[in-house]
């Protein structure tokens, strides 16, 4: 029996990554095991939990992000110096495959699951071929099921997809390229079929908007929601959504009744030019000045706000980051995701920065360590990039500082109606502070006094 290795490679850690509470499985690299033919031997090494160390496989599969390809090609380098095949990935390497070529032996582009019985037989036939691309599965039709007893179940919320790709097209986002623009949707049955053998309390819905986009979606979203109430299943559980998701009152009534705990929202910014920049149309049809109407959507049924927002913009001023740390205050917004704006391979930001040879690190791969949305990475116009590293630090230090934290806290007690909700949101908010106590840039630009910095 040949053995199967893949590893799920960790990086420089920061975000999420800081709180067991909140980091995810690798469930692309399960999917990968459940379509690896029963001759094989398959097994995961997560190094959210243990480092990799080499041991004997025959061959060696690697998923990563841009954040951590570096961890990926030295974990592949490893391999190959033994002469054992790599096959690396992801949306990196969907992304640039001829980079991950210089480190693998070969590149999966786009979804593993329909192309990776291939890459199995011609690895076995000594005919690997050096790029295999993925089709975009008709998930409707697909009954794979991910290899969940591979995964560490040291993890809290364990993960499962419904829905792949978004017919947005915003411009610091790869997921339409990487994943497609049709919404394509496993039927409400068969999530409810998988639901059931989760044994986890506690759940991450990974896909990128699991409401959707169309009355179809939304309906199915229903019968998701409704089918977990009728099966008594008890879970627990946390979605991304769009902002116009606050305008379905029934489906996010019926949600809370099945467990919904929180929605991560993409409102990004509270400039509408900045909105038009990033071609975040639906945030615009919905308006800026709605924003606290759609928090107060969703708090209506006790579901709790994740709040994206995205600084690094051109022409950001002290001025802004003052109002945008007034907003976030006041919104309501239980958890906020601060980044900075970072152009990612794939994007059309990307794409944009390097045309008008405004990426301030160029040195790839080495430098896609700092492509982990906490650095600027790019020449803003309009502003110095130390003083978006101020507005970063002024922000965050208004949201976790006293009395304004407190404040924050007292909110979402009451909006949230439920303990287990508030505590999410309490533990959310100490893995965000702690991220940001540690980044590159919180001792060395402090906000203490942040007019006299500006």
């Amino acid at each position: 029996m040949k053995k199967l290795l893949l590893i799920n490679p960790v990086g420089q850690v920061s975000g999420y990554l800081l709180s067991k509470f909140s980091t995810i499985p690798p469930l692309g690299l399960a999917y990968v095991a459940a379509v690896t033919p029963s001759n094989w031997e398959v097994k995961l090494i997560d190094e959210n939990f243990d480092r990799s160390e080499y041991e004997e496989a025959d061959l060696v599969g690697i998923s990563a992000f841009t954040s951590n390809i570096n961890r990926a090609y030295e974990i592949a380098q490893t391999y190959r110096q033994r002469n054992i095949k790599v096959v690396i990935g992801g949306i990196h390497a969907s992304m640039l495959p001829d980079e991950v070529l210089q480190y693998a032996d070969t590149v999966v582009i786009g979804e593993a699951e329909g192309i990776w019985r291939n890459v199995i037989a011609d690895f076995e036939n000594n005919c690997l071929s050096d790029k295999y691309r993925g089709p975009w599965i008709d998930l409707s039709q697909s009954s794979i099921k991910p290899r969940r007893d591979l995964l560490n179940q040291r993890y809290l919320f364990h993960s499962i997809q419904t829905s792949r790709g978004c017919p947005f097209d915003c411009n610091f986002c790869s997921v339409s390229k990487y994943l497609g623009k049709q919404f394509r949707q496993r039927t409400a049955n068969d999530v409810l079929d998988e639901l059931q053998d989760i044994s986890s309390e506690y759940l991450f819905f990974l896909d990128d908007n699991l409401i959707g986009y169309s009355r179809e979606s939304k309906r199915r979203a229903a019968d998701i929601f409704e089918g977990m109430l009728t099966l008594g299943l008890n879970k627990k559980w946390w979605m991304q959504t769009s902002i116009d998701s606050a305008n379905e009152e029934h489906v996010l009534k019926l949600a809370a009744e099945a467990g919904c705990m929180f929605a991560f929202i993409g409102f990004e910014t509270i400039s509408e030019s900045n909105l038009m920049d990033m071609k975040k149309g639906v945030n615009l049809k919905i308006g800026v000045e709605n924003y606290k109407n759609v928090v107060d959507a969703f708090h209506k049924y006790g579901i709790g706000v994740i709040g994206a927002f995205i600084i690094g913009n051109d022409h950001e001023s002290p001025a802004y980051y003052k109002e945008l740390a007034s907003f976030l205050i006041h919104s309501g917004i239980d958890v906020v995701q601060l980044s900075i704006l970072t152009p990612l391979p794939g994007t059309e930001f990307m794409e944009q920065m390097e045309k008008e040879d405004r990426l301030l690190y160029r040195k790839f791969p080495d430098d896609w360590a700092k492509y982990r949305l906490s650095y600027v990475v790019r020449k803003p116009e309009g502003v110095n990039p130390d003083t978006i590293y101020i507005g970063d630090n002024y922000v965050k230090q208004r949201l976790y500082s006293f009395p304004w934290n407190q404040y924050r806290m007292f909110k979402s007690l009451f909006s949230l109606k439920k303990p287990i909700n508030f505590y999410a949101s309490y533990r959310f908010n100490k893995a965000l502070k702690k991220s940001w106590q540690g980044s590159h840039y919180y001792k060395a630009y402090p906000a203490k006094f942040p007019a006299t910095r500006f």
